[in-house]
């Protein structure tokens, strides 16, 4: 099993990059995400990778951080869900992101990616909740009010950070009985009262 590369950049391409590792060019599929931080050519990098095989070929697929390595080989665990679709999901979102879609039931933050439809985010969920929820999120799912999970994940898709997004939701009033459009609203001013 090949766990990381640390080499020279010699080429880009849109979804790949080759790795001379002791003259030996690895080329290795990547999220838009880990594509961005790679510099020039000729330079030093360093990606964890997974190596995934078939019976007809192996294909290395790498990232910057651990993280992004553990979420793809979570996600692939899902069965109908290949490593080109686990990818193009770390394309769309961040890690933080992606998790907070799964644990929190999202199906609408999740059917943006392409490839991604109703009954596959719904499995997504389904399979991985546990999962995610357990140990990928910082504040697991469960401590989060099950009344504001539609909330913090509105406000995620609004583009802030999943700790943001925590944080204003803990400026909610407890059990209240508000609606999500007044919740959203309250979650936002605390945005705005910064």
């Amino acid at each position: 099993m090949i766990a990381s590369l640390h080499g020279r950049l010699e080429s880009l391409g849109s979804d790949w990059a080759v790795i001379n590792v002791g003259g030996i060019g690895f080329q290795v599929y990547m999220p838009t995400s880990t594509l961005s931080t790679l510099s020039t050519t000729g330079e030093e990098v360093k990606l964890y990778t997974h190596l995934h095989l078939k019976e007809d070929n192996a294909t290395l697929y790498g990232f910057a951080s651990s993280d992004e390595l553990g979420l793809f080989q979570t996600l692939i665990s899902v069965s109908g869900l290949g490593p080109k679709l686990a990818l193009a999901m770390l394309s769309a979102m961040t890690v933080e992101k992606l998790t907070m879609a799964i644990a929190t039931g999202s199906v609408d933050l999740l059917t943006v990616v392409p490839g991604i439809g109703k009954k596959v985010a719904n499995r997504l969920i389904l399979e991985l909740k546990d999962k995610i929820g357990a140990g990928w999120i910082t504040t697991p799912a469960a401590q989060i009010a099950q009344e504001n999970t539609e909330v913090l994940a509105a406000l995620t898709s609004l583009g802030y950070s999943v700790s943001e997004a925590n944080r204003a939701v803990a400026t909610l009033p407890p059990s209240s009985d508000l609606s999500l459009e007044e919740k959203l609203k309250q979650a936002l001013g605390y945005f705005g009262g910064k």
